[in-house]
């Protein structure tokens, strides 16, 4: 037996409530979470895990980054692996402190599932607008097209719950500023994580309450399919104008 307010209960009684009692929400359909931003951090630490084994293996740098000749030839899997890879220290630790900064308070409104999808989602816009903008000998990497797009979505959010959002406004304009006049920055992953992760939060804070889950994972795969079509009408273009084995010679 077990003493409460009311007398005493058996605690097989207590487990078998306690399944019963849902778990409060919060903002955007989220499961209210108390203590560490898990997965923030653990895109930190993968991050920072890539970069000390490309660090200790150059090669398996040129196997992950995104070049869109191999793409074409069939390695879609750069597309996400890119996002994971660092030109040296510097864009590694930029990166990491911007996700470091806002990617806790969007983890503890979005939760942690919703989080993931519009990382994931915003690096993979990233990248899908690298492949069908940037030159064919570009090698492109860095998580830089997810932070856009949490930028993006920390606006959003931000505006949904009438806080102030001069700060992000400024951060995303400097960003986007430095983009474009600093030599050798890809503007197509910044520009395409910053639109995916705006759109993406738009669909998932807008979400209308009574169908919110099915709204979101709508909206979650919209941009999944929207993808994989402009991947494949790209490696199209590509293998029809070059052949097979584009990235060859």
């Amino acid at each position: 037996m077990r003493a409460a307010p009311v007398g005493h209960q058996c605690v097989e009684c207590v487990r078998a409530g306690a399944k019963t009692v849902r778990m409060p929400r919060v903002g955007f359909g989220a499961t209210q979470r108390s203590g560490t931003s898990v997965i923030t951090y653990a895109l930190i630490g993968l991050n920072t895990l890539v970069f000390v084994l490309n660090t200790a293996s150059p090669r398996l740098q040129r196997l992950l980054t995104l070049w869109p000749p191999a793409v074409a030839d069939g390695e879609l899997y750069r597309l996400v692996t890119s996002a994971f890879v660092h030109y040296g220290l510097i864009h590694l630790v930029f990166n990491m402190w911007a996700l470091y900064v806002v990617g806790p308070p969007l983890e503890k409104w979005l939760g942690r599932l919703r989080f993931g999808a519009l990382y994931a989602l915003s690096a993979l816009g990233g990248s899908v607008l690298v492949y069908l903008l940037s030159p064919l000998n570009s090698s492109t990497a860095g998580a830089s097209a997810a932070v856009f797009g949490l930028f993006g979505a920390t606006f959003v959010v931000a505006k949904r719950l009438h806080l102030d959002v001069r700060w992000v406004v400024a951060l995303i304009a400097i960003n986007l500023v430095f983009t474009l006049a600093a030599p050798g920055i890809s503007w197509q992953g910044h520009v395409g994580g910053l639109v995916t992760g705006t759109l993406v939060a738009l669909g998932y804070v807008y979400a209308p309450r009574e169908h919110r889950d099915l709204m979101q994972a709508g909206v979650t795969a919209a941009f999944v399919a929207l993808f994989a079509l402009l991947i494949w009408w790209r490696t199209t273009e590509l293998l029809a104008a070059f052949g097979r084995h584009v990235g060859v010679g």
